[in-house]
């Protein structure tokens, strides 16, 4: 059977393009699977780990947060707003964000700033638990 395109771009960079078996993805209404021939699908991303089955065995995990993953007959994309491999983690400096984020967070004013910081600290620790 033939492979499965798949492309996963994040707006710092293209961090994945070629065939694959399947992957895995957080889709917003719960986790999906995806093969070749899957039928054409648009859906949006919640926080989670992308797992990426390579031909021929072995497999990537990829931190994404928000974004889009769009399925048709050329393959799968992946448009992630965040996207981080997990072998580039680090638990220690995660761990470190985490605290400033928290800080921040109580330092914010109410209203716009509050909203960033939550949303980040949220990010992180969602980063966190995908470790």
């Amino acid at each position: 059977m033939a492979g499965l395109h798949f492309e996963l771009v994040s707006p710092a960079r293209l961090l994945f393009s070629g065939s694959v078996a399947s992957v895995t993805i957080p889709g917003s209404e719960g986790e999906m699977g995806i093969y070749p021939g899957h039928a054409p699908l648009l859906a949006t991303l919640k926080p989670g780990v992308v797992t990426v089955f390579k031909d021929g065995g072995g497999s990537d995990r990829i931190f994404v947060r928000g974004g889009m993953v769009e399925v048709n007959p050329q393959g799968l994309t992946l448009l992630a707003e965040v996207a981080i491999p997990m072998a580039e983690l680090d638990a220690a400096a995660l761990a470190r964000q985490i605290k400033n984020a928290e800080e921040d967070l109580a330092d914010a004013k109410p209203g716009e700033a509050q909203r960033k910081a939550t949303d980040t600290l949220n990010q992180l620790k969602a980063l966190q638990s995908a470790l």
